[in-house]
């Protein structure tokens, strides 16, 4: 078995020079409207694909955590008159699917739809319905809130939610990344029609669009769909760029009462944005410290050597803000000091000194092979095409990335640790059972 999978690895490593150049050509305009298109042609499958995405998300709610998302739970819950049955039946006649979501930094809307004339043109004239003619029922908003609700009530049973709730307040202070994208209960409840009616002709404007779109089309077609998506939007403007995110100064640890017989453990600050330079060295470092699975430095350290976790990584959300770096953990409640200072050693030995040629070399190896299955249907290529239409990355990203990521070396990834990350300014949050006091004296 591990000689089949030596030779698979063997096999993609070979063939990835010939799948980079593969990727077919990213053809991108700007819309008189302001919309921004990103198209890719592919005839592999009578499949089209199309993703719409928005500066909707939670970084946007202001003071009504939960608004975004709210809002954009309701795009297709009642168009133009018609229900949410009735739009939903449009697109299941002619095999379509449609899917959404909102979380901090992007909302957005994603069909897929066979390339059929018939069934395509229905599916997208649908799609433009519920773009441009929501109208956010009284009783559907109703709904999807106590949906929210039913939710957020659930967050008290996940240690993982509440830590993630306590983690990026305590990073970000009154920066909008402190937001929960799912709100909280206060202010779903506070959240009117009319807030979220306000925030749809706000921030569902053809300015403020990203439409990415690849499968079996010609530019001429690809260009008439995303006409006809944006033509309904909202007219306005795209919202102005987020505010900066203000360095962390010092550490610190915040504790979230939780019974049971794990910690879990969050430890991090704000890192990079998506435009960093440093992006590639920060993905083969962090593949090195804690994004490579059971061979990363912390699985090796803290299950195979020590016994101390099941499971441990760290990974990093770059965003239109530095996101967040983030190294997580579950250990049994006696050993959690253990656990943060192994933990604290690994981090700096590594930030100090960078990683070795074999733990580099190995970590390029399987970023680079795995890679292509980042590309392995449209759904994935429209989704790349969103994020590099929406964080405004180099046309040419695609084609390069693995011979960015060939490119760092270990000075390369030793800087950036140093140059983003103090380990004297990570916040640390323990969600688990407060610490027993000893015993007093006699």
């Amino acid at each position: 078995m591990r000689s089949l999978r030596v030779s698979v690895c063997g096999l993609l490593l070979t063939l990835l020079p010939a799948l980079a150049q593969a990727i077919p050509p990213i053809q991108h305009w700007t819309q008189d409207d302001g919309a921004r298109v990103y198209f890719v042609a592919t005839d592999a499958l009578p499949i089209v694909d199309v993703r719409l995405t928005f500066d909707a998300a939670a970084a946007r709610d202001g003071k009504l955590p939960g608004l975004a998302r709210l809002t954009s739970s309701l795009l297709d819950q009642g168009n133009d008159g018609l229900d949410a049955g009735e739009v939903a039946a449009r697109f299941e006649q002619v095999g379509a699917r449609l899917s959404g979501g909102s979380e901090r930094d992007m909302a957005w809307l994603q069909l897929r739809s066979l390339s059929e004339p018939k069934a395509l043109n229905t599916a997208i004239d649908t799609l433009a319905l519920v773009l441009g003619k929501p109208d956010f029922p009284p009783a559907a908003v109703e709904r999807n809130r106590k949906q929210m609700l039913v939710g957020l009530q659930a967050v008290q049973q996940s240690p993982d939610e509440l830590g993630m709730r306590a983690f990026y307040p305590a990073i970000y202070g009154d920066h909008p990344y402190a937001n929960p994208p799912s709100g909280t209960e206060e202010s779903v409840a506070a959240i009117s029609r009319d807030d979220v009616v306000a925030f749809y002709r706000r921030y569902y404007t053809a300015p403020n669009a990203v439409i990415a779109l690849t499968g079996d089309l010609s530019r001429e077609q690809a260009a008439a769909i995303a006409r006809k998506l944006s033509a309904g939007l909202p007219r306005g403007e795209a919202p102005p760029p987020l505010p900066p995110v203000r360095p962390s100064r010092k550490g610190g640890q915040v504790r979230v009462p939780f019974s049971s017989t794990q910690t879990h453990v969050l430890i991090g600050q704000p890192a990079i944005d998506r435009n960093s330079p440093d992006y590639f060295a920060f993905t083969v470092g962090n593949h090195v410290l804690g994004g490579g699975g059971l061979v990363s430095l912390l699985n090796q350290a803290m299950r195979e050597q020590r016994g101390l976790s099941y499971s441990s990584a760290s990974y990093f959300v770059p965003s239109a803000r530095p996101g967040p770096f983030i190294i997580s953990t579950q250990v049994r409640n006696e050993r959690v000091d253990e656990a943060l200072e192994v933990i604290g050693q690994l981090f700096r030995q590594l930030r100090s000194e960078g990683p070795s040629k074999e733990q580099l070399d190995a970590a390029k190896r399987n970023i680079t092979g795995g890679f292509p299955l980042s590309l392995d249907s449209n759904s994935d290529i429209v989704g790349q095409l969103a994020a590099i239409g929406f964080y405004r990355l180099p046309l040419d990203y695609l084609d390069n990335y693995v011979k960015r990521i060939e490119q760092v070396s270990a000075e390369d990834v030793r800087k950036a640790f140093q140059t983003y990350l103090d380990p004297d300014a990570m916040t640390t949050v323990l969600v688990g059972p407060e610490p027993r006091q000893p015993a007093a004296k006699p």
